[in-house]
């Protein structure tokens, strides 16, 4: 089985063809990504309009590669899978629209993706893990841990009450005047600074539940900038290795107070999997490994390639779905929010 997909939830344009595995698992036959960094850094962040009109410009061009480089034509695809949400709407509507017409005109199934499954099921494409585990989800904009029992049986443990944990390390980045996207410079300058220096708090540590707490963090560090301005260069390494010492250790609190709930309604998971952006960065990867070896806990990380936006991570949802026979009709509605956990109560900072 060969699905191409597509993605076009945010700021990265790509498309990727992806086959079945005998015995589970996907090969990567091809992986088109292009990223708008350049587009978006005069403005600190993404705008919406700019990323529509971007993945307009580019998103044929990506599937013409796409499937170039797997060495097939559409008439050898088994299906054609695209993210319909959640995500900015310009967007996701391109990738979406763009993802029908190719399955229209070539008479092959469609599979509209949720793309915050597409995170969740990438490890069973990297490392064929079975289910039932405990995913941490730590995308731009998403921070949940949830317990992935199946395809679309999901349960949210806890998420974020304000920022998401890219956000966090982003408006930090932003606090200290480092260049955008933040998440990446505040771990380089963290490499260069003391984390003890400063005494931040670790917001929800030792609480009830699973859910995170970012805000109060960031203003701690916005604070303790404002009381020492003007700032030195030692001083935003310090502030950066400190800041991200209590998140690291929030989220190895976090992941354990899960581990309970758990344990207490889905029974033993199989293994602690990392999905999302924020688990390129080298600190959370090395907490997370001591955290899941304190657990007894089997950890899969997908390559960092995989782990921030991709095709191909929709393309192996698509494949999974449509092993088990689920397709989508050309009615179905791009979606600005589209939570896992459908029975989950409203997230409180109103995203999926």
């Amino acid at each position: 089985m060969r699905v191409l997909g597509i993605e076009t939830t945010c700021d990265e344009t790509a498309a990727s063809v992806v086959k079945l595995k005998v015995g589970g698992g996907g090969t990567i036959l091809s992986n088109e990504v292009m990223s708008q960094i350049a587009e978006h850094a005069a403005f600190g962040g993404v705008v919406p309009e700019i990323a529509a009109r971007a993945h307009v410009d580019v998103l044929d061009r990506l599937v013409v590669r796409a499937l170039k480089d797997a060495g097939v034509t559409l008439k050898d695809i088994d299906g054609v899978a695209a993210a319909a949400g959640p995500g900015l709407i310009g967007g996701v509507i391109v990738g979406l629209t763009t993802g029908k017409a190719l399955a229209l005109a070539s008479r092959k199934p469609f599979i509209a993706i949720n793309h915050l499954e597409a995170h969740a099921l990438t490890a069973r494409m990297t490392d064929n893990i079975s289910f039932p585990y405990l995913l941490l989800l730590v995308s731009g904009g998403h921070t949940q841990l949830i317990a992935v029992r199946g395809i679309g049986d999901y349960v949210r443990l806890g998420t974020t009450i304000d920022d998401a944990v890219g956000e966090a390390f982003d408006k930090t980045a932003k606090m200290l005047g480092l260049p955008y996207p933040g998440g990446p410079h505040v771990e380089k300058e963290a490499l260069k600074g003391d984390p003890m220096r400063f005494s931040f708090p670790r917001p929800m540590a030792g609480r009830p539940g699973a859910d995170f707490s970012l805000s109060g963090l960031k203003t701690a560090v916005r604070l303790e900038a404002e009381r020492i301005a003007p700032l030195t260069a030692t001083d935003i390494s310090d502030l950066c290795a400190s800041f991200q010492a209590a998140v690291v250790d929030t989220i190895a609190d976090r992941i354990r107070a899960a581990l309970k709930l758990f344990r207490a309604t889905c029974g033993t998971p199989t293994a602690l999997v990392v999905a999302g952006g924020v688990a390129a960065n080298g600190a959370i990867r090395r907490t997370l490994t001591r955290t899941a070896n304190e657990m007894g806990l089997k950890l899969v990380v997908p390559p960092p390639a995989l782990c921030t936006d991709n095709g191909a991570m929709i393309a192996w949802a698509g494949i999974e779905r449509l092993g088990l026979g689920l397709t989508d009709d050309m009615t179905f509605a791009a979606r600005p929010r589209w939570p896992l956990d459908a029975n989950a109560a409203p997230s409180p900072t109103g995203k999926a």
